[in-house]
């Protein structure tokens, strides 16, 4: 097992895989920029060490200065958390290339999951099922014309190697994919440096679901049960939940053995989420693979009770899972939901400031993970996330019931400071979420004034 892991990540995650590493008896390492030199994640992590200033180019983002961290803390591991590097296979070959141990996937297997056009082939020799789309990227608007004509309208434009839900957009006619082609590739090398995209058909009305994995070095490999994504704005996750709301048993077992192949498929080692739509008629498609732990990872862990973060370290560690598929247990709901600093009434504007006022809800089956504490102040510079509220009960309705009462207790207050979490218990309340029966065009239906009928349509 390893004695010292650096945590490059930031906020709440880097605070969960510190706790996680002090229950394993594992030395953790925070990293923090100039304006998160006293942040929760350095206040509670063993050591800490400054990388840069804030911008995240020049810090979170900046491999040399990580590297250098690393190897002057005397460190076995990195653990990346989310974002950032997490999902960069150039960072984790650099990791190998100076003999730390990088938590996640290889750096090939990395490199393969890392480019969405190349594993939506990969998961078709997989056995999996996939949205009508092209062959990999196409690298000129007649080509991306011509498979739009092919595979009919509205069409979704997807950046390579996007992740966090950037890089997508929709083109609902043929008028539209001129304009929506150029600004996506543009914005996908603004923002990952490669500006290659796809293209699949359009789903109307789908629920997103997606399933966690863990496989570990020596071909073993569970899923841990789905989780359902749907409620989301501009493809940015709101709500999760396990399980998801009126799913068939028998779709239940078609994503999970899909989740495995397709694992299998890349060679995937580690905690995985292999994501997927399902549309009005039952019917799967492959969405995409994130090769790295989840921000909605806390609600798996609360109806399987298995430490995911654990998990993790355990295989990177090169130990076995220890446990088969017949061993997993899940039991009950869960539902997460996002507290983010922004203002719904102004297209979700981040409001950073000063936290004047920060008191978490507790309660019977109630966990806050957090990045924040009392006195704290939230950054321009990064995510807007302030924490995310996770409750389990027996039931689905029961676990509404909890995480509204558990959002109805959260105190947030600070000058000029909104927040996501009069929002979200509007939607969690919704007649059309209460029955399960909302997609993903369910939150812009709902902000528009149009959620009447089921599905937010």
């Amino acid at each position: 097992m390893f004695e010292k892991v650096l945590i490059a990540n930031r906020g709440e995650i880097a605070v969960r895989v510190a706790r996680a590493c002090r229950e394993m008896g594992i030395t953790s390492v925070a990293v923090c920029s100039t304006v998160d030199h006293d942040s929760l994640a350095t206040r509670y992590a063993d050591e800490s060490v400054h990388i840069g200033p804030p911008p995240a180019r020049r810090s979170y983002l900046y491999i040399p200065n990580i590297i250098e961290a690393a190897l002057r803390c005397g460190v076995d591991a990195i653990h990346p958390g989310y974002g950032f590097l997490s999902e960069d296979p150039d960072f984790a070959q650099v990791c190998a290339d100076n003999g730390i141990t990088f938590i996640g996937p290889r750096p090939d297997v990395m490199e393969c999951v890392a480019n969405k056009a190349r594993v939506r082939s990969l998961m078709v020799d997989a056995g999996l099922p996939v949205l009508p789309g092209s062959d990999g990227a196409v690298r000129t608007l007649a080509e991306a014309e011509q498979v739009a004509d092919e595979v009919g309208y509205p069409v979704v434009v997807k950046a390579s190697a996007g992740g966090g839900g950037r890089g997508i957009a929709i083109a609902r006619e043929r008028t539209d994919l001129p304009d929506v082609y150029r600004k996506t590739t543009a914005l996908a090398q603004n923002l990952f440096g490669n500006g290659e995209v796809y293209l699949e058909h359009y789903l109307d009305r789908a629920r997103h679901v997606e399933i966690q994995v863990l496989c570990d070095g020596y071909g073993n490999a569970v899923h841990l049960g789905e989780r359902d994504c749907s409620l989301q704005r501009r493809n940015q996750k709101l709500v999760e939940e396990s399980p998801s709301a009126g799913l068939p048993a028998r779709l239940r077992d078609d994503l999970g053995r899909y989740a495995l192949a397709g694992a299998r498929g890349v060679g995937y080692t580690g905690a995985g989420t292999m994501e997927f739509l399902v549309d009005d008629g039952d019917d799967v498609t492959f969405m995409e693979i994130n090769g790295r732990i989840q921000v909605e990872h806390p609600v798996t862990e609360m109806v399987s009770g298995i430490d995911l973060v654990r998990q993790q370290i355990r295989v990177a560690a090169g130990e076995p899972l220890g446990f088969g598929q017949q061993d997993v247990t899940l039991t009950g709901a869960a539902i997460e939901c996002r507290v983010n600093a922004e203002d719904p009434a102004a297209d979700f504007r981040p409001t950073p400031g000063h936290l004047d006022v920060f008191r978490p809800p507790s309660g019977p089956w109630t966990r806050v993970d957090s990045g924040f504490e009392e006195g704290d102040s939230v950054s321009p510079y990064y995510d807007s996330l302030l924490a995310k509220v996770i409750v389990w009960a027996p039931s689905r309705d029961e676990a509404i019931a909890r995480a509204d009462r558990a959002l109805g207790e959260f105190a947030v207050e600070g000058r000029g400071m909104s927040t996501t979490i009069p929002l979200v218990r509007r939607l969690l309340a919704h007649p059309a979420f209460v029955k399960g029966e909302h997609t993903t065009r369910f939150v812009d239906s709902f902000l528009s004034g149009r959620a009447t009928t089921p599905g937010g349509h």
